[in-house]
């Protein structure tokens, strides 16, 4: 009950950074609002860390791996935070929800894991709710869609490479070299897309970061008592919390080809999560 609690939590308070972040990328560039996404984080949470998990503050085991897998959710954050800065919160969720479907094909390429006919044609659901959502052909595909199908792409590959660190690293650790890994590189980059935000925008960047950090300390502490594929289907909790910011503070509503798109996605990965859960009991 504990994991249950945990994870909804996290995937419920989430959507409070989307929304904190696409407000702010309609006032400044998307990079600035990534770079305050994981500046601030490792403000608030390099300390945090050396406070009270001091033990876990230690050099990691498999280094080629842990900046992989960094780039990856990196790519993911550049790639949502443009895309929400362009499409509503709803679709540019909805499009990263393929992630379970290329960690499914991930699975059986780089990890050689055996994929059956079941999950292979709840990848196939999947992509047909890709399909019904940019509807090429009849609308204009646009970057900003691509980007989202991009983030899915990106935090699949990112998924894969965590799988391979719970065998040399403690997750403590890897949250902040992912934190402190992200700050570095958008450091270099920002600069060149800079413009001095005022008061309220520099509370807002360390809101977003305080929202986002909470909510991964949760989705940790939640894996501490239940396993990884048994809360996957609670993933999909963070459409509502999205749909309902996204309609009051931006007029965003989902229209019908969105949510039977939603549809097929959100049930191609649960279908997933679900022959996963049978195959550990």
């Amino acid at each position: 009950m504990k994991a249950i609690v945990l994870n909804l939590i996290a995937w419920s308070t989430l959507p409070i950074m989307d929304g904190i972040a696409k407000y702010l990328s309609t006032q400044m560039h998307f990079l600035e609002v990534v770079w305050g996404r994981y500046f601030f984080m490792v403000l608030i949470s390099l300390p945090m860390t050396f406070l009270f998990l001091r033990k876990y503050f230690t050099w990691p085991h498999n280094f080629l791996l842990q900046i992989s897998r960094s780039i990856f959710l990196f790519l993911s954050t550049i790639c949502f935070f443009y895309s929400i800065s362009i499409i509503s919160l709803a679709k540019a969720l909805t499009l990263s929800f393929v992630a379970p479907i290329f960690v499914t094909i991930l699975s059986a390429i780089l990890l050689k894991e055996k994929v059956g006919i079941h999950r292979w044609s709840a990848v196939f659901l999947g992509f047909i709710g890709v399909i019904i959502i940019i509807q090429p052909g009849i609308i204009k595909i646009n970057l900003a869609s691509l980007a989202s199908l991009l983030t899915g792409i990106s935090y699949a590959f990112y998924i894969i490479s965590t799988r391979k660190l719970t065998s040399f690293d403690n997750p403590y650790m890897t949250l902040i070299f992912t934190g402190v890994f992200g700050a570095i590189i958008i450091s270099f980059v920002v600069p060149y897309y800079w413009t001095t935000p005022n008061l309220n925008q520099w509370l807002l960047m360390i809101c977003l970061a305080a929202v986002g950090t909470f909510a991964h300390f949760c989705l940790i502490l939640s894996l501490k008592f239940a396993e990884a594929s048994k809360l996957a289907p609670l993933g999909y909790f963070e459409i509502v919390n999205n749909v309902l910011i996204g309609y009051y503070f931006f007029g965003d509503f989902p229209n019908k080809w969105l949510w039977l798109g939603l549809f097929f996605i959100v049930s191609s990965g649960i279908y997933i999560s679900i022959r996963e859960v049978r195959k550990l009991n």
